[in-house]
């Protein structure tokens, strides 16, 4: 007599295209390798990766079926062997390859950190990539302290609000670029300098940079480096188009790196202080049940959303 495996339910695209092509479906579920952990997932974030990887304009898992999700939060129901420090009923967050879209996934333990008492599963899975890539990018890169002035793009966003918290949170001086309906949310946050990008050059009004976080790309990345100083640090935070090469950097006397927002449980835990003690709060603009996956890449896809976009699942 066989013992059917349990199920787990998960948001799969069997094509790229719209959002249209994400569909719930019901299969069995994963059982963690050595190393791994049984994730019971309570919220996965969308993060704008995850509409590039749907199109199949950022093809990075290959061609479908896959699962997307990379940021999550949830309670772990299984370990695998070789695994220390975390124990099934562990509430954990953090960011995975791939596959959080769904009820149950697994990943490396080394990927997750203790999720803060004083923050919810929503809050939790919206943290992760957030988190990770301003960490690498102010703390890791630019060291970012008391004196430094740092210019956040699209500072509203996802990742760019997260950012200037922790800037903030290090001693910064930030400048921060958005729509001008934005600018009270940014204050609240610590912003101390704004500009409306949509009635105001940056390149013209903002000089003496010492380190810029590009999370747009294109013809932003040449026209900061006209608010650097000489020897001023260029980050770029994204997966497409630069909009320059490094090498275009250093002919201006300037210096550039790039961001991919590596995994790290331990960065993750380090990280997770400056959340339980609200020196760093994440923003959801909207939390919707994991089949409305496709209607949260709608309202991503439409852009100008505040923080992140999060996904429910069911308990």
């Amino acid at each position: 007599m066989t013992t059917e495996r349990p199920r787990t339910q998960a948001m799969t695209q069997h094509r790229f295209g719209g959002p249209e092509v994400l569909r719930l479906e019901d299969r069995p579920c994963p059982a963690p390798a050595p190393g791994e952990i049984l994730l019971r997932v309570r919220a996965a974030a969308v993060d704008p990766v995850d509409l590039l990887i749907r199109s199949g304009t950022a093809p990075l898992y290959g061609d479908p079926p896959f699962t997307l999700g990379r940021d999550v939060s949830g309670t772990v129901e299984a370990v695998g062997t070789e695994v220390t420090g975390l124990r099934p009923g562990d509430e954990v967050f953090g960011r995975i390859d791939s596959g959080g879209y769904a009820t149950h996934v697994t990943a490396p333990a080394g990927r997750f950190a203790p999720k803060p008492a004083t923050l919810d599963h929503i809050r939790a899975a919206a943290a992760p990539t957030a988190l990770l890539t301003s960490w690498q990018a102010l703390i890791d890169i630019a060291h970012a302290g008391p004196g430094t002035r740092v210019l956040i793009h699209a500072a509203a966003g996802g990742v760019g609000h997260v950012a200037v918290q922790l800037a903030k949170a290090e001693g910064a001086y930030v400048v921060a670029t958005a729509r001008a309906d934005r600018h009270d949310f940014l204050r609240d946050l610590g912003a101390d300098e704004l500009i409306d990008y949509t009635v105001t050059d940056f390149a013209d009004a903002v000089h003496d940079i010492d380190a810029a976080l590009d999370l747009i790309g294109g013809d932003y990345g040449p026209r900061t480096l006209n608010t650097l100083r000489p020897g001023g640090l260029l980050i770029s935070a994204i997966p497409g188009d630069l909009g320059l090469a490094p090498e275009d950097v250093e002919a201006r006397g300037m210096r550039f790196a790039a961001v991919r927002a590596e995994p790290s449980g331990e960065r993750l835990a380090k990280a997770a202080a400056l959340l339980a003690d609200n020196r760093i709060r994440v923003h959801v603009e909207a939390a919707l049940p994991l089949e409305e996956a496709a209607k949260a890449h709608e309202l991503a896809e439409a852009g100008h959303a505040k923080g992140r976009l999060v996904l429910i699942l069911p308990v």
